[in-house]
């Protein structure tokens, strides 16, 4: 049975610059069996109802700005899979979560960057999940757990987003070396809370974890980690490490 996973996709420059992350991505699906498909849920789908992707063949959208050329040049051009769709919202229903289908919906960068280096030939088809981020952790949670059974049908079930996520306290001249204390311990409470399954200080992470705003501003960036967490197993990390001084970089997997 395939896991699911959490990855930290940090900057859309991540697929022009892996750093320690592609190679970490790279390994990752190199020891994976080959999946059939791939569902995810990204930070930069926000919406305010479920939706799910029906789009065969979703476009590569450049979904920022300010960035060089040659990462707009970037194409993912992996294909939809109508039936997928149908199952996904099949199974959502059961879990009594009303969807509907976009047909529509591009591939953002949450879902292409990070999915170019590990499956850099785009032939693998992927289903994207919105995220109906006003909504919080408890319904990353039930989305996970409706759709844990597709990870038997050799579907690779990836939630999309970053551990940490503050873009105004950046430092974009840091060294791998250099993490802010604040990050660090935000990240490290985390990880404790995945390791003894405490979902209940987890669903109440920004009351409870340390500097909970400041690394999570808004919410959009931690909610696929929830999804991921539900839909799995047992929790392990691939990879750990920070980029900028506070852009958390961790790969996790359940199962």
């Amino acid at each position: 049975m395939l896991p699911s996973l959490f990855i930290s996709h940090g900057s859309p420059m991540l697929a022009l610059e892996p750093g320690e992350s592609g190679p970490a991505l790279a390994q990752l699906s190199a020891n994976l069996p080959r999946p059939r498909a791939i569902v995810i849920v990204s930070a930069h789908w926000e919406t305010a109802e479920l939706r799910v992707n029906g789009n065969p063949q979703p476009e590569t959208w450049h979904d920022f700005g300010g960035f060089p050329p040659e990462l707009f040049a970037v194409q993912y051009p992996a294909c939809g899979l109508p039936e997928l769709t149908q199952r996904v919202v099949g199974l959502l229903a059961q879990a009594g979560l009303e969807t509907r289908i976009d047909t529509q919906r591009p591939f953002d960068h949450g879902v292409w960057v990070p999915l170019s280096l590990m499956y850099p030939h785009a032939d693998i088809p992927v289903v994207q999940v919105s995220l109906p981020a006003r909504q919080g952790p408890a319904l990353q949670t039930r989305v996970g757990q409706a759709l844990k059974h597709l990870r038997e049908e050799d579907v690779l079930v990836i939630g999309s987003g970053s551990i940490t996520h503050n873009l105004r306290e950046l430092d974009w001249h840091a060294g791998p070396e250099s993490i802010e204390p604040w990050a660090l311990a935000f990240r490290d409470w985390m990880v404790q809370k995945l390791a003894t399954d405490d979902l209940d200080a987890l669903h109440d992470y920004r009351s409870q974890a340390p500097h909970a705003a400041r690394n999570h501003p808004t919410d959009e960036h931690l909610l696929p980690l929830y999804f991921a967490r539900a839909a799995g197993g047992a929790f392990s990390i691939e990879h750990q490490g920070f980029t900028m001084g506070a852009l958390g970089m961790d790969i996790y997997r359940f199962g």
